[in-house]
């Protein structure tokens, strides 16, 4: 089978070839991968390793003509992004403070400067490979979700208060954020003809312990969002729609299954999230992207308890439904320990 094939069948709960497999790879473990391999520059570790999947996004942000730099120094920059935030980040540092928002009063609602979907230098970058990509890969559109990106315009902190204190507005703020995204969504998978797989919504909500709101101000603010960008989705054509959110999201997941969602990735076992567990509760209802502990058992490295796990998810998926995958692997994860999650998720089954 190819990636496409492999995927698409494991996700119509068919038994593929293999148990397909998605993950992601810190620069820190390629790094020691290459030297315990003794690789060269140019080899791709997803290639090495016979990863299935390929995310795809565009420039999403709000108004990307409107980002610019604002300060910068030998220590920190500071700039105005596509979402209309004034970020900084150290030199060298990943994580940002956020430092003033694009809607701070209900009124700047009004006059949020949005930038045309369709623009060719939202996509530029991947419309030129984009070819070659599917030809190696199952390749899904991507496109964030309505309560990360209003958080990104409104302030984390001040959205989730919003959600409590005027649920109304909270709704009417994310259900802008999302028409947009929807449209970016829709321009993604027409440009790239990715309709005969999907797309992904990336919208991280929850903690290791669960959402962080209510299912009930889930009910008033976002579930009307999500279902409205998953049916444009599915007028369109989309033949899967699976939602990314880190974190313990089960006391969302029957909300996000009458909408019409697909699949949940990564499902970490660190947040409660048992993918066998979930798979005899929800059976053929949803398709699960993850299940591997790569907080805890994957990092310890022992190596019988790394195979214990992983049988027990690769047995739950060999009749279809499931997507091997971490989340992340990252320098904590010997090179050995992944080598043998690999070699397990293939070998034949036990009779």
């Amino acid at each position: 089978m190819t990636s496409r094939e492999r995927v698409m069948t494991a996700l119509d709960f068919r038994a593929p070839d293999r148990i397909p497999l998605f993950d992601g790879y810190w620069p820190e473990f390629e790094a020691a991968w290459r030297q315990a391999k003794g690789l060269g520059p140019d080899t791709d570790v997803r290639d090495y390793y016979g990863v299935d999947i390929a995310i795809a996004v565009g420039d999403e942000t709000l108004a990307p003509s409107r980002a610019e730099v604002l300060e910068q120094t030998g220590q920190h920059t500071v700039q105005r992004d596509g979402w209309g935030r004034v970020i900084r980040t150290v030199t060298g540092g990943f994580f940002y403070e956020q430092l003033d928002n694009a809607v701070n009063e209900p009124a700047d609602l009004a006059s949020l400067a949005i930038d045309p979907p369709g623009l060719d230098s939202r996509y530029a970058d991947l419309d030129a490979v984009m070819p070659a990509l599917r030809e190696r890969y199952c390749v899904f559109a991507k496109v964030g979700g309505p309560f990360i990106r209003t958080c990104f315009v409104r302030g984390e902190v001040n959205f989730l208060s919003d959600m409590a204190a005027d649920p109304v507005f909270a709704r009417e703020l994310a259900s802008a954020i999302g028409r947009h995204l929807a449209a970016i969504g829709l321009e993604e998978l027409r440009r790239w003809e990715l309709h005969d797989t999907g797309i992904w919504i990336y919208d991280d909500m929850a903690s290791n312990r669960g959402p962080m709101f209510s299912p009930r101000t889930a009910d008033t603010v976002l579930v009307p969002v999500w279902a409205e960008m998953v049916h444009a989705f599915r007028r369109a054509g989309a033949r899967k729609v699976i939602l990314h959110s880190d974190g313990n999201i089960a006391p969302l997941l029957d909300r996000l299954l009458e909408i019409g969602l697909d699949g949940i990735n990564p499902v970490e076992p660190k947040a409660g999230m048992d993918l066998p567990a979930l798979r005899a509760h929800y059976g053929d209802r949803l398709a699960l992207l993850g299940g591997l502990d790569n907080a805890h058992i994957l990092p310890r490295g022992d190596r019988e308890e790394v195979r214990r796990h992983v049988r027990r998810v690769v047995d739950v998926g060999r009749e279809g439904g499931v997507v091997l995958g971490t989340h992340s692997v990252g320098p904590d994860i010997a090179i050995s320990t992944y080598d043998e999650v690999v070699r397990l998720s293939r070998e034949p089954r036990a009779h």
